[in-house]
């Protein structure tokens, strides 16, 4: 495997060996695609079975939405320790059976009119594995290609969850309205089933950091996984502009999705297509990843990206009139958001996992996520309350002002001044932190 030095150099050529030859990505990417469409289906399917089928309260949909963002905070950080000890296939295949059986068991219980207690248990359990397999996949790919592959392979990765955003929300507000409730579950599961089918096929062997024979309690490995992003100023930057922003857009979510329905009037269908403009956004994002921060330096791609994509939520809160207006410019707001969001995603998911050691891999990514949507839970909760005690429109323009201290956060650390190429293993690491993190 090229050294951190030689991939960085590497970066921005365009003689490197495509991925899509290789069998065994196509197979992790073809997973990653079905797990995501289940993913991002059941985010739109659950919420609206429970507001237009259940009749849910902004209380009730707050409730719902924290079921599901609160494993996260739970699980995250035990995840990463766990993950970077396993099989990333292993823990993939897994988590999509179990998710394919949560969302069966949501199917049987809304037949047999458990209701909303059903869809939590549902929303808790996906979100569960969800953690564990978000976890594993990123990891999995540092395992997979080379240093050097990792802009490719995120482009690729991350451009696949575009896809899933734009089939995702538009096939789950379709099947929720257009079919029953039931039907609309029973489709996210089905795509799980088809990631665990295509990533156990997967045939190489993973080079996994060697186990000891006595190896470290697990708490010890999650002290050593916090201790190494504490102590790395990028990869702290990274988290608290992530918390910032996921707590917030967690709050706007929340609200958005009973501002859709119930101040513009939009149907199911409609709110899908709506959110679903994301995705061709996003598509645009993941390609425009692979070459804006190699061009104009990754600093200045992030700030100004963050900036854009949160900061065009703005003018959600204003729109008004009937359905003919409101549609283009929702789907207008969302490409935006979709376009700027993914090219800060693959930007910084490139710049972590290229600072970060390969047996750090799995708990570097999972405190990065624990820090940055741990407090998730608590902002669904804080928009159903907004949204209830100020009402929908005040509660959206609140909620969306506050994720611009993400771009913010990014403009006032070293983020902003990174250039060209990747940062290597070392950079903006102190010195009394610079020390081997392994498994021994």
């Amino acid at each position: 495997m090229p050294s951190a030095s030689s991939a960085v150099s590497d970066i921005g050529r365009t003689d490197l060996p495509s991925l899509w030859r290789d069998g065994d990505f196509r197979r992790l990417w073809v997973g990653q695609t079905a797990s995501q469409l289940g993913e991002h289906g059941s985010l739109v399917v659950l919420p609206l079975i429970a507001v237009l089928t259940l009749d849910a309260d902004a209380d009730q949909l707050g409730v719902l939405r924290a079921a599901g963002q609160a494993p996260i905070l739970l699980l995250a950080l035990f995840v990463g320790a766990w993950v970077d000890r396993w099989r990333t296939r292993t823990v993939m295949v897994l988590a999509d059976l179990g998710r394919a059986l949560a969302l069966g068991g949501a199917v049987a219980g809304l037949l047999g009119g458990l209701g909303l207690p059903a869809l939590l248990l549902a929303a808790f359990a996906v979100g569960s594995l969800s953690v564990f397999f978000d976890v594993a996949y990123q990891a999995s790919l540092v395992r997979l290609v080379t240093r050097n592959q990792l802009v490719q392979g995120n482009s690729a990765l991350e451009g696949s969850r575009s896809a899933a955003q734009i089939g995702g929300p538009a096939l789950g507000g379709a099947l929720v309205s257009l079919l029953s409730a039931p039907i609309a579950a029973a489709c996210s599961a089905l795509f799980f089933a088809l990631s665990f089918l295509s990533i156990r096929r997967i045939r190489r062997r993973e080079s996994i950091p060697e186990r000891s024979k006595r190896p470290p309690r697990v708490w010890r490995r999650i002290h050593e996984g916090l201790r190494f992003v504490v102590g790395h100023t990028l990869l702290r930057t990274m988290g608290l502009a992530s918390a910032a922003f996921q707590f917030s857009f967690a709050a706007m979510m929340t609200v958005y999705l009973l501002f859709l329905p119930r101040e513009l009037h939009l149907s199911g269908t409609a709110v899908g297509l709506a959110l679903a403009a994301t995705g061709p956004g996003a598509l645009l994002g993941s390609l425009l990843a692979a070459r804006l921060p190699s061009r104009f330096g990754y600093g200045v791609v992030l700030v100004s990206a963050a900036a854009l994509g949160d900061g065009v939520l703005l003018c959600v809160p204003v729109l008004h009139g009937p359905s003919a207006v409101t549609i283009p410019a929702l789907v207008a707001v969302n490409f935006v958001f979709g376009t700027f969001g993914q090219l800060v995603n693959v930007t910084v998911m490139a710049v972590r996992q290229a600072v970060t050691p390969d047996g750090m891999q799995g708990r570097v990514a999972a405190t990065i996520t624990f820090v940055g949507m741990g407090l998730t839970p608590f902002g669904s909760l804080l928009g159903g309350f907004l949204a209830g005690e100020w009402g929908v429109r005040t509660s959206l323009l609140v909620t969306a002002g506050g994720m611009m201290l993400s771009p913010v956060l990014m403009a006032l650390s070293p983020l902003a001044r990174l250039g060209r190429a990747l940062p290597d293993i070392g950079q903006a690491r102190p010195a009394v932190l610079n020390c081997p993190f392994n498994d021994g």
